[in-house]
Parts: C-alpha cells; sequence; structure tokens
C-alpha cells in the first residue's frame, strides 16, 4: 500500500513538474505583459494541476482561427465602413482650432486602431438615469428605418421596460430592429420571456460571445461585449457606462447602492464610427457581411451637426492591441493643469500607474474618483493595494458614496475627454470589447466638468495618514490580491 502510494506521488509530482515547465517555456515564448506573466507562473508553479488548468482555459487571449480572421477583416475595413457613410465634406478637422499636443494623440488612435478623428458632431451628455431610458425611448419611438442596439447586460424591471416596448413598438411598425446583448453579462435576461417578445414581434436577437464547453476549446470563454451603443436610422447614437437597466432594479440586495451612470446622445459625424463598430459586432455573430447591413438598414449619408471633433476607438482581443490603452496613457501624460477621472474599478497597469503618479508629480491636479462600495471583494482589494503609492505621488484620491460610481470618463485640462465603456482595469485593456469617445472639444469638457463637480460633491477624500493606519491584516489582504490583479 505504502508503495503505490509512493508510486502515485512521484507520478503526480513527475506530471506537475512537466506541466511547469511546458506551460512556463509556453507563457514566456508568448510574452505578455511582465506582470501578467509572472503571475500566471506562481499561479502554475504554487496550484498543481488548478493552476495549469486556469492558464489553459483564460491565460491566453484566444479567440478562435476563424475569429481572428473576422477581426482582421473587419478591422481592415473599419476606416472603409465608417467613410462610406459620411458625405463629402464632412468630417475634415481644422487643427488650428487645437494645442498641437492633441494632433500626436489623435494621430496615435489614427494608427493603432485605424480610427481618425472626424470633425462635426454634437453630444449631449446625460447624467440622470430616468432621463436616459425616457429620452431613449423617445429615440426608438421616433425611428424610421433601423434601430440596432448592443449592451453587456440587460435587465427586468423599471424604466428598462420603456425601452423595451419602444423596441417592438418600432418593430412592428416596420423599422427593422437588431439587437445584440452579452451571453454571459445578461445571463438572467437570457433565461426570461423577454428575448421572445421581441423576436415574436420580429426583433433579430443575437448573444454576443456565447459559451459552452466546445468554446472552451477554440477560444477563451471569459471574453466579453462590454460596449453599450444604439444606432437609430444611422443618424443618433448612444454609448456610455449604462447598461439597459433601471438602477432601482439592478442587484438591489448588493449592499453598494445603486448603480450611477452617465451617457451621451451623438449625432452627426461620429455616429458613422460608432455605427462601423456596432455593426462589425452584429457581422462577427450572425456572418452577415458589414457592407450589406449597411445596405439593408439604409444607414444616410451623415452631414456635419455640430462642431465637436471626436475620435472612436474600439478594443478588444484580436482587434487593435493596447490602442485603448495607449490612448488614455497619452492623454494623462498631455495633461498640463487638470485631470479627473472616473472608474469603478482601478487595477492599472505599470504604464498607467506611471503615468498617474507622473502627472501628480509634475503638479499636474489628480483627482481619481471611485466608489466608495465595490460589489467584487477581489477587485477592491487589489484596487486599493495601489493608493499608497497613488497618495504619495499626490494624487487625490475620491470615495464616492452616492452609490456604486459606474461611470469611465477622464477629463484633460479643458480641451480633451474621454468617455465610453472602458474601465481602468486590465480586464477592460485586454480582454473586454470596449469603445471609448475622445473628444476634442471644450463645450462636452464643460458638460463633463459639471458632472464631475457634481460627483465630487458626494465624496470624501482619502485622508493618506489615516490610509496609513489601516490594520495589517487589510495590507496583507490587499497586497496578495496585487499580485493576482493582472488576472482579475
Amino acid at each position: 500500500m505504502l508503495d503505490l502510494i509512493s508510486h502515485t506521488v512521484s507520478i503526480s509530482f513527475a506530471v506537475h513538474a512537466f506541466t511547469v515547465i511546458g506551460l512556463s517555456l509556453r507563457v514566456i515564448l508568448r510574452r505578455p505583459p511582465t506582470g501578467v506573466a509572472m503571475a500566471w507562473l506562481i499561479s502554475i508553479l504554487a496550484v498543481p494541476h488548478v493552476g495549469a488548468l486556469a492558464y489553459l482555459l483564460v491565460g491566453e487571449r484566444r479567440i478562435g482561427r476563424e475569429r481572428a480572421q473576422s477581426l482582421r477583416v473587419l478591422r481592415g475595413e473599419f476606416q472603409q465602413h465608417a467613410s462610406r457613410l459620411l458625405q463629402a465634406d464632412a468630417g475634415e478637422v481644422d487643427w488650428s482650432r487645437h494645442r498641437p499636443q492633441l494632433a500626436s494623440i489623435s494621430r496615435l488612435g489614427d494608427t493603432l486602431a485605424g480610427s481618425p478623428m472626424v470633425s462635426g458632431s454634437r453630444l449631449a451628455l446625460f447624467r440622470d438615469t430616468e432621463t436616459i431610458l425616457s429620452q431613449l425611448a423617445n429615440d426608438l419611438d421616433a425611428a424610421t428605418t433601423s434601430v440596432s442596439l448592443e449592451f453587456y447586460i440587460w435587465n427586468e424591471g423599471g424604466r428598462a421596460d420603456d425601452v423595451l416596448a419602444a423596441l417592438i413598438r418600432a418593430a412592428q411598425r416596420g423599422v427593422q430592429c437588431r439587437v445584440l446583448i452579452d451571453a454571459v453579462g445578461a445571463r438572467p435576461w437570457w433565461r426570461g420571456d423577454q428575448p421572445q417578445r421581441l423576436r415574436e414581434a420580429g426583433v433579430a436577437v443575437r448573444q454576443a460571445l456565447p459559451v459552452g464547453l466546445w468554446r472552451s476549446f477554440i477560444g477563451r470563454t471569459d471574453l466579453r461585449l462590454h460596449r453599450k451603443i444604439v444606432l437609430i436610422d444611422g443618424q443618433i447614437a448612444w454609448t456610455g457606462s449604462m447598461n439597459l437597466v433601471d438602477p432601482r432594479f439592478f442587484k438591489p440586495n448588493s449592499g453598494v447602492g445603486q448603480w450611477v451612470d452617465a451617457m451621451a446622445r451623438i449625432e452627426g459625424v461620429a455616429v458613422a464610427p460608432l455605427a462601423a463598430t456596432l455593426l462589425g459586432d452584429w457581422a462577427l455573430e450572425s456572418d452577415e457581411p458589414v457592407s450589406q447591413l449597411i445596405s439593408s438598414s439604409q444607414l444616410p449619408k451623415l452631414a456635419s451637426v455640430g462642431s465637436a471633433d471626436v475620435q472612436v476607438i474600439p478594443s478588444g482581443p484580436g482587434q487593435n492591441g493596447d490602442a485603448l490603452l495607449q490612448m488614455i496613457v497619452a492623454c494623462i501624460h498631455a495633461a498640463h493643469h487638470r485631470l479627473v477621472l472616473t472608474t469603478p474599478y482601478l487595477i492599472p497597469d505599470e504604464s498607467l500607474l506611471q503615468a498617474l503618479r507622473g502627472a501628480a508629480a509634475r503638479g499636474v491636479r489628480v483627482d481619481l474618483i471611485l466608489p466608495k462600495k465595490v460589489d467584487s471583494f477581489l477587485t477592491r482589494h487589489a484596487c486599493r493595494s495601489y493608493f499608497d503609492e497613488l497618495l504619495a505621488a499626490g494624487v487625490h484620491i475620491q470615495l464616492d458614496r452616492g452609490g456604486l460610481l459606474h461611470t469611465k470618463s477622464i477629463r484633460i485640462d479643458h480641451d480633451l475627454s474621454m468617455f465610453g465603456t472602458v474601465n481602468l482595469d486590465m480586464r477592460s485593456f485586454w480582454l473586454n470589447y470596449e469603445v471609448a469617445l475622445f473628444i476634442y472639444d471644450e463645450n462636452f469638457g464643460a458638460e463633463l466638468s459639471d458632472l464631475h463637480d457634481a460627483y465630487l460633491a458626494d465624496c470624501g477624500e482619502l485622508d493618506r495618514a489615516e490610509w496609513a493606519q489601516r490594520s495589517f491584516a487589510h495590507r496583507l489582504i490587499q497586497d496578495t490580491l496585487r499580485l493576482a490583479s493582472p488576472l482579475l
């Protein structure tokens, strides 16, 4: 019996050693970011078999050969599709209106993501959930040709049901309607009756990134469509942080309060790249060519409406690498006087962390607005492990007490803003499909400044001396989870 046990242990040790060597070589040769690589190497070595299995399932940004090929084609055609939706004289930027440093940021996004800045858009910022859902339902009721929506989460109840009803009415009067919702983010919704009600009304409804055993072998199952885009008649678009939920009915027992979000309603030239992004996502799940989708949706040629210059940057595995992260880092480096950031989840990579510290150290007033309560234990403590070095550099950490602040935004001085779906964490930068607007416009910057001031009124600033007095247990939990932060 002892010999059998000894033999079994020897075999298990040999398998573990072989696995550690083999996967370590694989991790090294794939050259992921150093923090990510070290986290996986530690997991594979320290947790026999389980760490190796976890790496094989979610350790690489595997998206499947067919999807990777489709994304390569879409990336090459992205600018072409967006350009097809513009009138000949639309979109030209007057660079004399901007400081020279902003031209280099725009060029960065064009080079890495294939999405140039376009001129001639009008944006309205909405901060009240009830108003957002009401206006969205009104826009759907006014639609005449086509409506397309994509969201990470759809949740039944409250004003969200008004949007459902407006969408059904649109389909019943002959408007072509498409709905693309993430398979995992909206899992409870998919199990309800609303998807079938939409289909019965004539709405085309699809799951984004469906999961299953077979998909685990051909690609990661934790890649998520985190975008929130609405396209109406090809002339109006919505995007921002809010899922299709009424916060009064969404996770009411989570203990963090109601979710606090903001959305932008866009008209004019910037609608074109948002339309190309959304229809590209639909094409990936339906195999319908984007050119055919544009034609069948009867999308019109867009003229300039308003004076805002906007750059739309979509991101995700297989799409454009680290373009969105590089854009955000470049924006932080471009700040001269004031930098305000809002995000529910902060798990920065080294480049983002150093950019924030550097901005504060060179005299920029940096306010980082985070929710005081977060709905994830792991993320909450991993996030707080970065507070010491941020506070030491002079970053003002503001903890919002008004609910779970979910808005994702950055204001850089008075003339540049980032607004969209991307959290300042590794998951958003590397695993989620996101979209962000970079708005080169003082008027939108003033609107965003007012929103930030409203958030700051609900905040309490974290005191550095008080933070240093937290218990050893909390420090240990935070610093331990920081080691795993590249994997969260």
